[in-house]
């Protein structure tokens, strides 16, 4: 089979055009692809290693705080006074109101009149002798008048208005979560004791579940009730001081849990042989029990603990000593919330760069979540609906319901959490456990009695939805460029299928840089003067472009000297209004002193050059530390970061800036003999950036952050060398820099903002994450 000339010329043209379209595009879009893989992993590395030592901090603060308290001499008589007070009421329960009623009023009278007589005069052997048996020295407590052992009223309703409670409040909530149906006899208190406090303190509390923290008296007249009424108001603000979730103080010698301030069903039950015996709770105290050192505290990880009806909860115990005697044990039941906060971000997961699917979650040994997923906080229908679809069961779906939380109800054991695990640290691309292909960073978690791994992820499709987008776009440009390629080869072919070898000829001496030897057409027609003209335009073309590439290279390094990238783009689209609002940036506005005094004794063009040596060596400082000049007035310089790249230790960027630009000054002090010196202030919040002007355009930033900034230099505060932050800005480096605080500033809507004079470097391990 003959092909003609056209024909092959026709298809060699196809086939070089849609052969390099395609190697290009397939290169492209591999590069491009694993370039974008390994920036996203980056980006989950990064976060996985903040959220771990967000967590990690946590808990060392848990730590700290549990140990303090433990030391802290009301917590240390309130466990002498409760437990004293707790034995007493052992005894002095009776089972009737007849014997008891006559002999309460006089208990009360007598032991309002020691506590009034407590702080002048001490009580006189004779007069105990007279009222009560001599107590031994084990049952008097420093802190509380005599413990004299006297008869109190039960209530007749006791056992029904307690019954009543654990049959309508506690047991039907334990039903929904739990198999079969709850028995009342396994979870009410035996110890007259406990039924007694769970009496006035749960069952005739009038405070609505939840809140019975708030009763500090049950009015009952108990020694018990006097004592809850000093120290339970303290307990009461430790717990929201640090939004604990309970607090425990716990007998090491019976394990009665003989106060707590949220008031649950676990309250004056023993931890040895009550109800809640094998709970996480009654494992920290019976370790404490054994190990009996000071300065030792046990974390037990989250289990469903039936007092909170079933919900997940977590301890940590310490215990609380007396000199060298183990007196008590005192446990904080953790919060959940404050892991949410750190794990979400507050829930500003697409401010981290996670989009509509990242998440980061907290894994137990269990292979069980001990964070709340992302999917249940914001669309709890849907990840419902998606948790019945994958057929979990209905009671895993009623109690995530119920407790609106993952923890320990969502297993997470897929191939990042196993290497976790398994000790390993790493990225991977994987299933996860809604069986959804994602990017996957992941690592143990260092925490001391806990065996916990971090995973960082977000789906592969959302993570690849550039890289989708580039592709569709190749194919289709790939497409059109076929079509007109194939066009332009039958048409050119035709007309052109003789002369155009002499022309294909002289492009690829052209093509080889060889303009000097280009065939010429001896023929006197058009396609003569086609070959005449070819080798004119190329001669002319060559120049033309030597002299516009030199231009527009001439032009470029100007402009991007000038103008930022994001706003380069809109000039050359010749957009009218050009401006951009960008949140989260610092601002450093700098003026040199001494330099208006250098044109009396130099020249102009010494001045100009030392200026022009002061203000490059700023800018090669501000691109060492990630730094966006923004302009220089004179002798004013001002600088801004996070403008053209969003930082999160910006503020530590400025700051470590205008430390550089004080010692830059000093060196130029040093090395010309000049006495110049500089004065900084530093603002962070929302900016403006634009382009102003239509024929002459200049670039400027402007916002509050720019004024204040400014406006610091104008405080009395303001010295030669001095470095002022505003408030935002001391607050995002307190812990790395030493302050004072100097000044203030009226902002424009009225509110003094304080101004901080930087002092030293905090000498401490700094973290420096870089996104």
């Amino acid at each position: 089979m003959n092909t003609s000339i056209r024909t092959k010329l026709v298809l060699m043209v196809l086939g070089v055009s849609i052969g390099s379209m395609g190697a290009i595009g397939y290169i492209s879009y591999e590069n491009g692809k694993a370039n974008l893989r390994e920036r996203i992993f980056d980006q989950l590395n990064t976060l996985r290693s903040v959220r771990s030592n967000q967590i990690t901090t946590y808990f060392d603060n848990l730590t700290t705080q549990i140990q303090s308290l433990n030391q802290d001499w009301r917590v240390i008589n309130a466990m002498k006074d409760f437990k004293a007070a707790y034995r007493d009421l052992e005894q002095e329960t009776t089972p009737t109101n007849s014997e008891i009623e006559p002999n309460n009023t006089t208990n009360l009278q007598e032991k309002k009149t020691r506590q009034s007589n407590s702080d002048t005069q001490e009580i006189s052997s004779s007069n105990l002798a007279e009222k009560t048996p001599t107590p031994s020295n084990s049952d008097i407590n420093i802190t509380s008048p005599s413990n004299l052992r006297n008869k109190i009223a039960i209530p007749s309703d006791l056992d029904a208005k307690l019954n009543t409670y654990y049959e309508q409040e506690y047991l039907p909530k334990l039903t929904k979560i739990t198999e079969g149906k709850p028995i009342l006899e396994l979870y009410k208190p035996r110890n007259p004791a406990a039924r007694y406090l769970q009496y006035h303190y749960i069952a005739a509390n009038p405070n609505p579940v939840g809140k019975k923290d708030l009763l500090d008296n049950a009015k009952d007249g108990s020694e018990y009730s006097r004592i809850h009424d000093i120290y339970h108001p303290i307990f009461r603000r430790i717990l929201k001081r640090f939004a604990y979730y309970d607090i425990f103080l716990i007998d090491p010698e019976t394990g009665d849990i003989i106060y707590t301030a949220s008031k649950e069903t676990d309250f004056a039950t023993s931890l040895l042989k009550g109800p809640y015996n094998q709970t996480n709770l009654a494992e920290a105290a019976k370790t404490i029990m054994q190990v009996k050192a000071k300065g030792y505290t046990k974390i037990v990880d989250f289990q469903s603990y039936y007092p909170s009806f079933g919900a997940p909860a977590a301890f940590i115990a310490t215990p609380i000593f007396d000199k060298s005697e183990l007196i008590g044990i005192l446990a904080v039941q953790i919060p959940v919330d404050p892991i949410k906060q750190i794990m979400t971000n507050n829930q500003n997961w697409e401010k981290d760069g996670l989009g509509k699917s990242g998440k980061t979650e907290l894994v137990g040994s269990d292979y069980k979540m001990r964070s709340i997923s992302r999917f249940l906080i914001e669309d709890k229908e849907n990840y419902l609906k998606n948790l019945r679809a994958a057929n979990v069961s209905n009671s895993i779906i009623n109690k995530i319901k119920e407790y609106g939380t993952t923890i320990l109800l969502t297993e997470v054991k897929t191939t990042a959490t196993k290497e976790a695990f398994a000790g390993k640290e790493g990225t991977q691309i994987i299933k996860d456990n809604r069986e959804v292909t994602v990017l996957s960073s992941y690592s143990p978690l260092q925490i001391r009695d806990l065996n916990w791994a971090i995973i960082a992820e977000i789906d592969l499709k959302e993570a690849y939805a550039p890289i989708y987008g580039f592709q569709g776009v190749i194919l289709l440009w790939s497409s059109l460029l076929v079509i007109i390629v194939t066009g332009g080869a039958i048409i050119l072919s035709y007309i052109f299928i003789k002369p155009v070898n002499i022309l294909i000829g002289n492009a690829s001496k052209i093509s080889n840089g060889d303009t000097d030897n280009l065939a010429k057409l001896n023929v006197k027609n058009e396609f003569g003067e086609l070959a005449n003209s070819f080798n004119n335009m190329v001669d002319v073309l060559q120049s033309q472009r030597e002299l516009i590439d030199e231009k527009s290279q001439d032009n470029e390094e100007i402009i991007l000297k000038i103008f930022p990238d994001s706003l380069i783009k809109r000039l050359k689209n010749k957009e009218q209004n050009i401006g951009d609002l960008i949140s989260n940036v610092t601002v450093l506005f700098s003026d040199i002193e001494g330099f208006s005094e250098l044109y009396q004794t130099m020249s102009i063009d010494e001045v100009v050059t030392i200026l022009n040596d002061i203000v490059n060596a700023f800018d090669q400082a501000a691109e060492q530390y990630g730094i966006d000049k923004i302009k220089t007035l004179g002798d004013n310089y001002v600088a801004a970061c996070g403008l053209s790249n969003p930082k999160l230790d910006r503020s530590k960027r400025i700051v470590d800036f205008a430390l550089e630009m004080r010692s830059i000054i000093r060196r130029f002090n040093l090395e010309k003999g000049l006495n110049l010196d500089i004065c900084i202030g530093i603002h962070s919040g929302e900016v403006m950036q634009g382009i102003i002007g239509r024929e002459k355009v200049t670039y400027d930033v402007w916002g509050e952050p720019v004024s204040i900034a400014n406006r610091s230099l104008g405080s009395p505060a303001s010295i030669p060398g001095s470095i002022l932050v505003s408030q935002n800005v001391y607050e995002s480096v307190a812990d790395i820099y030493e302050f004072e605080l100097v000044s203030y500033l009226e902002t424009s809507n009225n509110k003094k903002l304080g101004l901080w004079l930087l002092q030293t470097t905090v000498t401490s391990q700094i973290l420096t994450v870089k996104v």
